[in-house]
């Protein structure tokens, strides 16, 4: 990561450099400096971040929050300037660009709004799931799913997950899932005000969880203080605590009038860290997940790798996989009807519905909370509702 921005920084200082030389020789010995420092700081400013959050004991909740808005302001400044410099392209013979000052409060404009409304532009999505393979008493049968929360990072939690929880029960769904990714460090962001807002999550088959790579202590630095091991118990626990199910690498089956169907949970393996933004997945073994269930069953998986689908399906399982885990990285544009995201560089499968020539459907949540920056630019958080149909 930080050989990634030390090039990343260097590539901004390069093209800064570019226009002090070409743009910047005609005005004062005053503003040269000024631009000089301006430009000094806001390059370093992730390489800062990330030594800042090395030199620290412990990625506390407190410093992932500071360093989320250190982030913003570096492409807050970032933004802006390229702006500038891209209008110049418009307006070059002029020492001062109109343009490119119209492109660089168009850029801070919009990074303002991702982070003021944005990130807490909740929205619903209806999806129709059509299968012959579904039992006719769960015709018109209601999921909810929901993913990705990171309670350690949102900027009003408690404001946020109200809205959220009423959003859903407002939906009446038969079932609630939730696809991984509660929390972004710890278990320690499970406080007891945050445990009372989720456990008012109501349907009458009750909240089904399973865990992301968030969730199980990989990003902890201080293990002595919060073994990665007793970190995972609590997050399960507390879950567990107010009436959630966990489905941890396991089946469980939803009985509606004389028929069922089964909902499998997917853990997350902390051995697929390092593949996690990856487009395919090492060959990892799924079979224990479904241990037991009859053949032809009807099967909702819930797994927080959407990488995972093509081993599910190659299991003859999961007529619906709902996962989560990319975010859409946040930043979402459409174009011509069609959706475009950064996510498209490392993943495959990166947002909404996929489905298989054998009629299996994929369906990636955009998800809720933030990691890395406190916005969401197009990709708003998401609630999605599938209604199952015969």
């Amino acid at each position: 990561m930080i050989w990634f921005l030390l090039l990343l920084s260097l590539l901004f200082a390069g093209v800064d450099f570019l226009f002090y030389r070409v743009r910047m020789r005609r005005h004062s010995e005053r503003l040269r400096r000024a631009f000089v420092w301006f430009a000094v700081f806001s390059d370093a400013l992730p390489i800062v971040v990330v030594l800042l959050l090395k030199a620290v004991p412990d990625n506390t909740t407190g410093w992932m929050q500071a360093a989320q808005w250190f982030t913003f302001v570096f492409l807050l400044l970032i933004g802006c300037r390229y702006g500038y410099y891209f209008g110049l392209l418009f307006d070059r013979h002029r020492s001062f660009s109109r343009v490119g000052a119209l492109f660089a409060v168009g850029c801070a404009v919009w990074l303002v709004w991702g982070a003021a409304w944005g990130r807490q532009a909740l929205r619903v999505n209806e999806v129709e799931i059509r299968t012959a393979a579904l039992p006719a008493a769960f015709d018109g049968f209601r999921i909810v799913q929901f993913s990705d929360l990171h309670i350690g990072t949102l900027v009003r939690p408690e404001r946020e997950m109200n809205r959220l929880v009423d959003t859903i029960n407002a939906l009446r769904p038969d079932l609630v899932v939730f696809s991984g990714d509660l929390v972004n460090v710890r278990s320690t962001e499970l406080t007891s005000d945050v445990l009372a807002i989720l456990g008012r999550l109501r349907a009458p088959y009750g909240v089904i969880s399973t865990l992301g790579n968030h969730d199980v202590g990989l990003y902890i630095k201080d293990t002595v203080a919060l073994p990665r091991a007793e970190n995972n118990r609590q997050v399960i626990d507390r879950q567990r605590k107010i009436g959630w199910r966990m489905l941890l690498d396991s089946t469980l089956y939803l009985r509606r009038g004389s028929d069922s169907i089964s909902v499998t949970g997917i853990s997350f393996d902390p051995t697929l860290q390092k593949f996690r933004h990856s487009f395919d997945l090492p060959e990892i073994s799924l079979a224990t997940a479904y241990e037991g269930m009859p053949e032809g069953m009807f099967n909702l998986t819930v797994s927080h790798l959407p990488q995972l689908w093509p081993n599910i399906t190659a299991l003859g399982r999961g007529n619906l996989t709902l996962a989560g885990h990319v975010h859409s990285m946040q930043i979402k544009g459409h174009l011509f009807g069609r959706a475009f995201s950064p996510a498209q560089l490392m993943y495959d499968r990166w947002s909404g519905r996929y489905d298989d020539a054998a009629g299996n459907t994929l369906y990636i949540n955009d998800g809720i909370g933030y990691v890395g920056f406190p916005m969401r630019l197009g990709a708003d958080p998401e609630i999605t509702l599938f209604t199952l149909k015969k």
